[in-house]
């Protein structure tokens, strides 16, 4: 019997809250408390108004629904309590659904039981938490196509191609002396490559991947007063960073999340970056290029110049800063202004140059073009394509290596049972993908990171 679990389903503090249970007695919990108004009773996946009533006491009268199983997420019985929101009414629901016998779920059991019970593979379970935590319109689509089974249905049929590939290497070497039809190795040998290429592909695509889910952080450098803090206060769309005309008027870094065309950038608005004998403006300034450092990994770095001023020697420190990142944009500021002579080198040291005026808010639409272009954001596969988290990743890339490796043996005449290990060593890893080998630790680490009411 699947032990009944309970938990609040959505976040703290909203109009309504959803209690979810599920297990054996999850219908049986549901109506020791909930009472259908009128004269109908509580119908399966139909919700129903009535009163709640714990220990005696009305405290509600919500919606309630009943999933028989198996045709539940979990696969098992379960049960929702559409409450209002009130913290003490749902802490009241739980509560007596706890002396009634359930457990308070932990993070990620619902949808743990739901990869557990066959409803979802390890690949579609993961897509849910990404779901759960999109920050932006294209990170939800992402997350709802890959739920949607598509790459999990492709690695399902590789992984059955490459058992067929093995059975027939097997038949080979567990009956030699059998008139077997000769393997068709050229053909064998193209399979395992245009794998190979394909899981390629997915690995490399787990960089725009994981800036879809995570965000990229994004540092906005510049020497002093060449209207970083403007620009920042301009994709914001309100004054976040203080602006004024003196130099070095940021001495730390000022940190907000932005969704810029489904692009979601983590912004460090940085101090100056410039020599200085000031004790904090050195802090500041050793932050920003730490900032740099950062960005210049895994992000983004804008960085700022004032375009109406020609080009000094502090300039060249932020084109020094920034040139070893691999997504740099120069941002040449004050547009409104007649521009200086000198800024055509910008061209040599960035991907991009964009001429913009943060104080008038002018430009930004081709600053949000440029990145989206550099980030690979606004091109996304349809099919799911894009590899999210880091676990999906290292699989597919073990996965290439191991059929990369069986087909240089296939193509040096290597024994058929080393080729076989091989490709056997790549079935367990594509399992370990949908969840078909998986380890439980690994499992116990996935649902984890879960949020209580998944």
């Amino acid at each position: 019997m699947a032990q009944t679990i309970a938990a609040l389903s959505t976040a703290p503090g909203g109009a309504i809250g959803i209690v979810r249970i599920s297990g054996d007695a999850a219908e049986s919990c549901l109506r020791a408390l909930f009472t259908p108004v009128g004269s109908r009773d509580l119908q399966p996946r139909v919700l129903t108004y009535g009163v709640l009533t714990v220990h005696g006491r009305v405290i509600d009268r919500p919606m309630a629904v009943f999933f028989p199983a198996p045709a539940t997420y979990t696969g098992e019985p379960m049960a929702e309590i559409h409450c209002h929101g009130s913290s003490a009414v749902l802490q009241a629901v739980l509560s007596a659904l706890f002396d009634l016998g359930a457990r308070q779920a932990e993070p990620g059991e619902f949808t743990r039981r739901a990869f557990l019970n066959g409803k979802l593979d390890l690949f579609a379970a993961e897509a849910v938490g990404d779901l759960v935590t999109a920050h932006s319109e294209q990170a939800a689509a992402l997350a709802v196509s890959q739920l949607g089974g598509h790459m999990s249905t492709e690695f399902a049929d590789m992984r059955q191609r490459l058992v067929a590939v093995c059975a027939q290497f097997l038949a080979v070497i567990d009956y030699p002396d059998e008139e077997i039809e000769d393997l068709p190795l050229t053909e064998i040998g193209q399979t395992l490559s245009d794998m190979r290429a394909r899981l390629t592909t997915l690995h490399e695509s787990y960089s725009r991947g994981r800036a879809l889910r995570e965000g990229l952080p994004c540092a906005i450098i510049g020497r002093p007063n060449a209207g970083k803090s403007t620009l920042l206060n301009a994709l914001l769309g309100y004054d976040r960073a203080i602006v004024t005309d003196i130099a070095g008027t940021t001495r730390d870094t000022v940190e907000e999340t932005l969704c810029l065309g489904g692009l979601v950038l983590r912004l460090q608005d940085t101090a100056g970056l410039r020599e200085t004998d000031d004790p904090v403006e050195k802090i500041g300034v050793s932050r920003a290029r730490d900032a740099v450092r950062h960005a210049a990994e895994s992000g983004v770095v804008l960085a700022v110049f004032d375009g109406s001023k020609p080009v000094g020697g502090e300039d060249r420190m932020v084109m020094r800063e920034a040139k070893n990142a691999a997504r740099a944009v120069a941002i040449l500021n004050k547009a409104d202004l007649p521009r200086a002579e000198g800024w055509e080198e910008l061209s040599d040291c960035f991907r991009a140059v964009v001429p913009l005026s943060a104080k008038h808010r002018e430009g930004l639409s081709e600053l949000t073009d440029t990145l989206l272009t550099l980030t690979g954001v606004r091109d996304l596969p349809s099919d799911g394509g894009l590899i999210t988290n880091i676990r999906q990743a290292e699989t597919l890339k073990r996965t290439a290596e191991r059929l990369e490796l069986a087909a240089e043996h296939l193509k040096a005449g290597f024994s058929p049972d080393a080729v076989v290990y091989d490709i056997e060593g790549a079935i367990e890893s594509l399992g370990e993908l949908t969840g078909q080998s998986v380890q439980n630790d690994i499992v116990d680490h996935i649902f984890a990171n879960f949020c209580v009411g998944k």
